[in-house]
């Protein structure tokens, strides 16, 4: 099995485009692919995930001890002869000083070779100091080599490649020239998101750019066993919670859901009934809401304009069935959005108007501490999530209750997060299913428990 994790120097560097094409291109020619993505990031999983034909999973520090991500990595990659994590930011780079939640942790713990892409923008010689440098930094990380990117000339290509040569030991296995092809919209979080909208021509087009400019047979060494069709993902299915009937929001404005917390849902044996909240006219026959995040301030007006569906979903809670709602869901389910000027009507279960802004109003790790009107709370005295929220909500009423306080982060208002009202619970932090936050089966037993009464 080969393994490779793709990092860079710096944030930016064209790391998912690389991890796009090369995932597409390796799906075509029929390998068994495993793919992850490090940190918390919805977008770029699906990206990937579209285009090695299989789930990407995230590898996240702030959420999982180092034995989970083994544990994860190891159950999701037994099946595969080929392997890719993309990375976050830069190889070192992490909140920790000693880098203890780094890409280049990362790579350790699970034996990855490294492959460094490089953003050669306004640089030539100067790349040879910065490679050998990333060599001594920790010699325990194993390079693969380099793929340069953003090269503008084949002159460009050739100053760098004979430095590289000259000054240092690491690979050139590639080089992608500047291309109108690889433009991708940019939005919030990175990649503009797929759900469940087809992007086959763009990521076609980023493999054959990818095809041309990578050595990929390089990748290939030592690889025989080539795949006819993907693995399906084998989940053992418990009768835990076999009785209850979970809807899940699942368009192109709500898809953030990481894959491992819907399998975990599904191996309880919990039937799943997926419902469009702008083509379905109302909800299925469920127990339980489930709205993740996403961008409903871009598809605010087919969001209002399905006022059956709205209707449905403010009956259901307000019937205190549980509704759980992370963030573009809390969103949806308030008074109202303005966005661009714009103010559309949304739900209205949450006495709340949300208003969008052009820069983050919450962005990066929270520390969360559970507030005793919780109503299905968990262990651990602190939960750490993450948020990426452009919008705020301003509560009508002065006396809301949370199910948060927050210790890190902003949240709700800078203080509370995970706003109450009968059943719902709405918050603009996005849990993960892990040892430190076992919500899954928390809000699993409410459901179960309201069924009852």
């Amino acid at each position: 099995m080969n393994s490779y994790l793709i990092t860079s120097t710096k944030k930016s560097s064209g790391k998912t485009i690389i991890t796009i094409g090369l995932s597409a291109l390796l799906n075509e020619m029929n390998y068994k692919l495993s793919v992850f993505k490090k940190g918390p990031d919805y977008i770029d999983p699906l990206w990937i995930s579209q285009a090695a034909g299989c789930r990407c999973y995230n590898l996240d520090f702030n959420t999982m001890d180092n034995n989970e991500i083994k544990k994860l990595y190891g159950d999701k990659s037994k099946y595969s002869n080929i392997n890719i994590v993309e990375g976050n930011k830069g190889l070192f780079d992490g909140v920790s000083l000693d880098g203890s939640d780094s890409n280049a942790q990362l790579a350790k713990i699970l034996n990855l070779k490294t492959i460094l892409a490089i953003d050669c923008s306004g640089i030539t010689r100067g790349i040879a100091p910065l490679v050998n440098g990333y060599e001594q930094f920790d010699s325990k990380i194993k390079y693969s080599g380099i793929i340069l990117n953003n090269i503008i000339s084949d002159r460009h290509e050739g100053k760098i490649i004979n430095a590289l040569k000259e000054y240092t030991k690491l690979k050139v296995i590639g080089s992608v020239h500047k291309n109108s092809k690889l433009n991708i919209v940019e939005q919030h979080l990175g990649l503009e998101p797929s759900f469940l909208k087809s992007n086959t021509k763009t990521i076609k087009k980023i493999s054959s750019v990818i095809k041309s400019s990578i050595d990929y047979k390089y990748l290939l060494k030592g690889i025989k066993k080539k795949k006819i069709k993907p693995l399906v993902n084998r989940i053992i299915t418990s009768s835990d919670f076999s009785d209850i009937k979970l809807g899940i929001a699942l368009d192109n404005a709500f898809g953030f859901y990481y894959a491992d917390d819907i399998e975990k849902i599904q191996s309880l044996g919990v039937k799943i009934h997926y419902f469009n909240t702008m083509k379905h006219k109302k909800l299925p026959k469920v127990d339980a809401l489930l709205i993740g995040g996403g961008f409903p301030e871009l598809f605010s007006s087919k969001l209002s304009f399905n006022k059956n569906m709205m209707a449905s979903v403010k009956d259901f809670v307000e019937s205190n069935k549980p509704v759980y709602a992370e963030c573009g869901g809390l969103m949806y389910l308030a008074k109202s959005i303005k966005f661009k000027n714009k103010t559309v009507k949304m739900v209205g279960a949450i006495d709340g108007k949300v208003i969008m802004h052009s820069n983050p109003v919450g962005r990066g790790h929270v520390e969360l501490t559970q507030h005793s009107k919780h109503p299905w709370p968990m262990r651990n005295v602190i939960i750490r999530a993450h948020e990426f929220h452009y919008s705020n909500i301003i509560l009508n009423s002065k006396t809301n209750s949370f199910a948060y306080k927050v210790k890190r982060g902003y949240g709700i208002n800078g203080k509370y997060d995970g706003v109450l009202y009968k059943n719902l619970l709405a918050t603009y932090s996005h849990l993960r299913d892990t040892k430190q936050s076992m919500w899954i089966k928390n809000y699993l037993q409410f459901i179960k428990n309201n069924k009852k009464s």
